[in-house]
């Protein structure tokens, strides 16, 4: 994955003349999310940066140990930064309610890896063919020779990690593993972050996974595998939304499933679906941009309103078609 060095120059030329940041991410944080946040937010705080780390939904748990100084704060309406840094936000709309809380800067940055990215910064960094946002942060790093701590390495090494899928996923590529072994020579600790972010669920996220494999369904010559998750079932089990992250892979790794989709319940009538395929020629991005959202040919997502029967009609609907031609 090349740079691009034009951009990439700019904002560091950006970042180098400003003093007061906030680095924001999208709702429902991810490893990629957050760990591009904090990356940075270290980097720039050696560098002699106030700053601070803003999104909308609280940090996921099993991230918690990657910020022991508590840079990750509820954000504030009416605060000014010199600059705003938005990481993995495909879409300004992705920011949630953090959108309207940074409007008073003087520069507004967008460093993200999704090809959907409607690039609604003053400076974009896209990089659609980038395996994560993480990488993309390594690479500022470098360019800008801001030192790489291990506590920053542990950070981007959660990025890239848990955005590839622990280098599985088809977008993984060979600059990827030259990225995660210098990490990892620079401090990188595996241990703990393979312990924290995959060795450590809550007794919630067990609940949830089996209310996944009693309640998930197939369809299409068990070509598409579906579940819901309703507000009640959150309750039941005593989870959050945050202890659905992943859920998806579950049934996506079911072996004739080519396309797998969650449907969660954000209000009565406002669905919010995950897709994954395992098919090249099927883009669930594409799906998604059906319905108003977007991501990656292999993960996508939307948040679609209407009654939740004639969404999950019109969703498994567009898959179907998809299917179809390459059938």
């Amino acid at each position: 994955m090349k740079r691009n060095p034009k951009i990439v120059d700019r904002i560091i030329e950006g970042i180098r003349s400003h003093q007061v940041f906030c680095i924001v991410g999208h709702v429902r944080p991810d490893g990629d999310c957050v760990g591009s946040q904090l990356g940075l937010a270290l980097a720039l705080k050696a560098a002699g940066k106030e700053v601070v780390c803003w999104n909308e939904d609280r940090m996921p748990q099993k991230y918690e140990f990657l910020d022991p100084s508590h840079l990750f704060q509820q954000p504030k309406p009416g605060q000014r930064f010199d600059c705003v840094i938005a990481t993995d936000a495909a879409s300004f709309e992705r920011l949630g309610t953090v959108g309207g809380c940074v409007q008073d800067r003087a520069l507004f940055i967008n460093i993200d890896h999704h090809e959907s990215n409607t690039r609604y910064a003053d400076l974009n960094w896209v990089a659609g063919r980038a395996p994560s946002t993480g990488e993309l942060i390594y690479r500022l790093l470098k360019t800008a020779r801001w030192p790489i701590t291990r506590q920053i390495a542990d950070c981007l090494f959660t990025a890239v990690s848990t955005d590839t899928g622990s280098f599985q996923y088809s977008t993984t590529q060979p600059g990827t593993y030259h990225v995660a072994g210098e990490l990892v020579r620079r401090g990188a600790n595996l241990a703990r972050i393979c312990d924290e972010v995959y060795q450590s669920y809550p007794l919630s996220r067990a609940r949830l996974l089996r209310h996944l494999y009693s309640h998930f369904r197939l369809t299409h010559d068990n070509q598409i595998a579906y579940f819901w998750l309703k507000k009640a079932d959150f309750v039941a089990t005593g989870a959050d939304s945050s202890d659905s992250e992943g859920l998806i892979d579950h049934i996506r790794a079911i072996a004739p499933v080519v396309v797998a989709c969650v449907f969660e319940e954000i209000e009565p009538e406002l669905t919010r679906i995950s897709l994954r395929s395992k098919h090249s020629e099927v883009n669930v991005n594409e799906i998604a941009a059906q319905f108003g959202g977007g991501g990656h040919p292999a993960a996508a997502g939307a948040r679609i309103p209407g009654k939740p029967l004639a969404v999950q009609r019109r969703v498994i609907a567009a898959v179907k078609k998809a299917l179809d031609k390459i059938n």
